[in-house]
């Protein structure tokens, strides 16, 4: 086998390409060559500058330099462990919380088989990112018909707003404060795309929804979005809370804003799920990855038409110098083939 490459962020707000060594794979492992790799924007960025992570149910921990990212990716199984059963070398799979890295060796429930040959390894790449909101929806119950809120429209955003076309959520409002990110969402399925700053903002949303929205994914993770969100929210409105709130400082009105219309505020960690079995609005991250693939079969979803940039790994420098910098960052994935 050839040399691993994985792309490091070695000190605050600097990647680099480094060879990195590969364990040998146990007998519930899988080695998978990976062929490209997503952009994970929000929780990059906190990595990438240096950010402490905060874990559910856990204390604030500092994380040292260097640091690795990179969740969601596809690939080929190149070599497996003998107990495991679900793929063979040759697989095409799709790769939950693996690296931005050439190769990368994980356990069998993180591996997923790509079923239609037709799928490419662009959108297979985005299907553990398409978890994110998939969850968050479910977890809402969200009803045919629905009215419907995306505060914040990084990746998870964009993803959710196709989501909820898919489950059939009418209307779909789009709410960033960046212009071409509103207008990217009117394109995608989004019905309406408001600024969150606009001073009319909460009234707006009122007026397309008949009174108010029914669920909300709240996917900005500052105190601000939340606040804002709530302002629109229908009486027993749900509001999914998707964005990691690395902040906690900040006071909402919850008298007013979710104890007396009844709003439920609902953790939507994607950690927060069932990891074996699935039942109803609580499904294992295996079992929402087979249903976006269907969706995708079936032609009713096509997530990799959101990527904006693709690059190779050697241009991951200027790639994160810019996520660290820029205040739009487009939807961006590496091309392992490139090496």
């Amino acid at each position: 086998m050839s040399e691993n490459l994985s792309i490091l962020f070695t000190r605050p707000c600097v990647a680099e390409l480094c060879e990195r060594g590969l364990k040998e794979i146990n007998e519930n492992e899988v080695l998978v060559k990976l062929e490209v790799s997503t952009v994970s924007s929000g929780t990059e960025r906190a990595n990438l500058i240096g950010e402490k992570n905060v874990r559910p149910s856990k204390k604030e921990v500092e994380i040292p330099f260097p640091r690795i990212s990179g969740y969601s990716s596809a690939g080929i199984v190149m070599e497996i462990g003998e107990k495991v059963t679900s793929v063979k070398v040759g697989d095409r799979v799709a790769v939950s919380w693996g690296t931005h890295s050439k190769y990368v060796v994980m356990e069998e429930n993180n591996i997923h088989k790509i079923l239609d040959d037709s799928v490419s390894f662009s959108e297979a790449a985005l299907w553990q990112i398409g978890t994110f909101p998939m969850a968050a929806i479910r977890k809402c119950n969200l009803e045919i018909g629905e009215s419907a809120i995306v505060m914040g429209l990084g990746v998870l955003g964009l993803v959710g707003i196709k989501l909820l076309r898919a489950a059939g959520a009418a209307p779909i409002i789009a709410v960033d404060p960046v212009a071409e990110k509103r207008a990217q969402a009117l394109e995608i399925g989004a019905d309406y795309a408001f600024d969150p700053y606009d001073p009319d903002f909460a009234e707006k949303v009122k007026e397309v929804t008949d009174g108010g929205v029914n669920v909300a994914l709240e996917i900005t993770g500052i105190g601000a979005g939340l606040d804002g969100v709530l302002d629109c929210m229908a009486k027993f409105g749900r509001v999914a809370l998707l964005g990691c709130t690395r902040d906690k400082e900040f006071t909402i009105d919850y008298y007013r804003k979710v104890h007396g219309p009844g709003i439920s505020l609902i953790g939507a960690h994607t950690n927060a799920r069932p990891k074996v079995e699935s039942s109803r609005g609580m499904w294992t991250t295996h079992d929402d990855i087979m249903a976006l693939q269907r969706l995708h079969s079936l032609g009713r979803l096509d997530l990799s038409s959101l990527v904006e940039e693709v690059h190779s790994p050697e241009e991951a420098p200027e790639v994160y110098h810019r996520l660290a910098t820029e205040k739009a960052f487009p939807l961006v994935q590496f091309d392992w083939g490139r090496l």
